[in-house]
């Protein structure tokens, strides 16, 4: 793994680097993923067998075998671990109380002259969850997506997930079973992303459509918004710690790989003020690889994509990781909450050695689904408002149109609108 000082002459070369972590491929896996969307739309039901017999290591008989039953889902909670069980129920609780403090309201205001304006909230109608399946399997991110559209209100959540040889997980069923999801599908990839955009004969067309994917499935996303609402574009998964000399080289090391785990692609980035903790966190990332059932996953990405930054002072520290924007941002220093005013852009926060990343991604409460690749100079984590849609509200009395219409058709005829214009003056007259 890479130490970098920001006093070395190639610096700034380096960090550019860094900073372009966030860069798919989307033009040359563009083509293969439009296929995927047209034959899907084109074809519905047809498409998505064929897809899920060359990509997933099983042939569904008819379009009856891609959903999950729902005595399935209920069989793999009440079988499962009791110690896993009350954790999964924990994850739930916290989650979702954390999600109830986000909702929106609505509003009306009135004025003195009888004019009433306002807001209308409300949930949108159908929700599309992709699950991913491919490396591991994640009922902590079902949670993360059913949950809030759950609060928001959403009528009709559909799940998508790649189930490779026909094997479901059974922890990711009970999650189902827990969140009272009752639509399950055995599909993955691009073509559950079509699916859930276009609609097929057994997969309803949804409004908008959240989760985290691969490569694929993130090009997909981006191709059918518009068709559709979605919640992010998310790269590789990353991370970002600010120490100071009072850190832990083994907790820091360890919070690294903990995304490093994830995929070869995904980045972990300290940056810190002391010399001596840069080397130490370093020595321990190669004492933990060898514990990890992931190595050769992890080693490839701290290697390849990872970095420790030794900075001039705490001042440069946050300099860099605002101008990294990461996904997840660990402080770990003396005084972390005096920093939290001076970060700009991260997708959530961590203060202190005794909140790890991981804590996040489980049983916090907050969403683990956050924008990736510097995004988070403009994303926010998925929230209960991505299921929802704001209306205007506008009634005016007699009075304000008097008061104000004539403005009003001043307006509309200087951009020679003469229908928008007349359209008020007859109620002037």
């Amino acid at each position: 793994m890479q130490i970098l000082y920001t006093s070395d002459d190639d610096f700034k070369s380096k960090f550019e680097e860094i900073l372009a972590r966030g860069a798919m491929d989307i033009d040359n896996v563009s083509p293969i993923v439009k296929n995927i969307l047209d034959e899907v739309k084109s074809e519905g039901d047809e498409a998505l067998i064929r897809h899920i017999s060359k990509f997933d290591q099983w042939q569904p008989q008819s379009a009856k075998d891609l959903q999950i039953a729902t005595d399935d889902m209920k069989n793999a909670y009440d079988n499962l671990d009791e110690k896993l069980k009350k954790a999964l129920n924990l994850a739930y609780d916290r989650i979702k109380s954390y999600h109830q403090k986000q909702l929106p309201k609505s509003w009306l205001d009135f004025e003195d002259n009888g004019t009433i304006l306002g807001q209308k909230v409300t949930a949108v109608q159908k929700a599309g969850v992709y699950v991913p399946g491919g490396k591991a399997f994640y009922p902590s991110s079902l949670l993360m997506n059913v949950i809030p559209a759950i609060v928001a209100g959403v009528e009709d959540i559909i799940v998508t997930t790649p189930v490779i040889k026909n094997e479901p997980n059974e922890l990711l069923l009970a999650a189902c079973h827990l969140c009272g999801v009752t639509k399950v599908y055995k599909v993955g990839g691009a073509s559950a992303i079509a699916a859930l955009a276009y609609g097929t004969d057994t997969i309803d067309k949804v409004d908008v459509i959240t989760g985290p994917g691969n490569i694929f499935v993130a090009t997909a996303k981006k191709m059918v918004y518009g068709e559709v609402n979605i919640d992010m574009i998310a790269g590789p998964s990353e991370i970002g710690i600010i120490a100071d000399e009072s850190a832990k080289p083994n907790y820091m090391a360890i919070d690294l790989l903990s995304q490093a785990e994830h995929d070869e692609m995904a980045s972990s980035i300290m940056i810190t003020t002391s010399k001596d903790l840069a080397l130490a966190t370093k020595a321990e990332i190669y004492r933990f690889l060898e514990e990890l059932d992931r190595k050769e996953i992890a080693q490839k990405s701290i290697e390849q994509r990872g970095a420790i930054i030794v900075a001039k002072d705490i001042y440069e520290c946050v300099d860099l990781m605002n101008a990294i924007a990461p996904e997840h941002l660990e402080i770990v220093t003396k005084e972390p909450f005096s920093l939290l005013p001076k970060i700009k852009h991260a997708g959530a926060i961590f203060l202190g050695e005794n909140t790890p990343e991981p804590i996040g991604d489980y049983i916090a409460g907050p969403n683990h689904t956050l924008p990736t690749g510097g995004s988070a100079r403009f994303y926010s984590p998925l929230n209960v408002e991505v299921f929802m849609k704001k209306s205007s509200i506008i009634s005016f009395s007699k009075e304000a149109i008097m008061q104000m219409g004539e403005d009003c058709a001043i307006l509309a005829h200087t951009e020679m609108l003469t229908a928008h214009e007349k359209s008020v003056k007859e109620r002037l007259q």
